[in-house]
C-alpha cells in the first residue's frame, strides 16, 4: 500500500481518477495549484486506487496524504 502525499502546500486544483480505477506508475493522480502554478502529483508505482483523502478545492500541507494505492 502506497500512501502518495503533497510535495508541497497548496490547492487541490484537480482529481485526475477515481476510486477502484488502476494506475500505472509516473500517472497522474491529483493536479495541486500553488502560486499559480500546477503541480502533478503521481503514481509511485502500479496499483489501484484504494480511496482518495481529499476533495477539489481543498488546501494540503506538504506531506499531507492524498490518495492511498494498493
Amino acid at each position: 500500500m502506497a500512501e502518495i502525499k503533497a510535495s508541497m502546500a497548496g490547492s487541490v486544483w484537480k482529481i485526475t481518477v477515481s476510486v477502484g480505477e488502476n494506475v500505472t506508475e509516473g500517472q497522474d493522480l491529483v493536479i495541486l495549484e500553488s502560486m499559480k502554478m500546477e503541480i502533478p502529483i503521481a503514481a509511485e508505482s502500479d496499483g489501484t486506487v484504494k480511496e482518495i483523502k481529499v476533495s477539489e478545492g481543498d488546501f494540503v500541507n506538504e506531506d499531507d496524504v492524498l490518495v492511498i494505492v494498493e
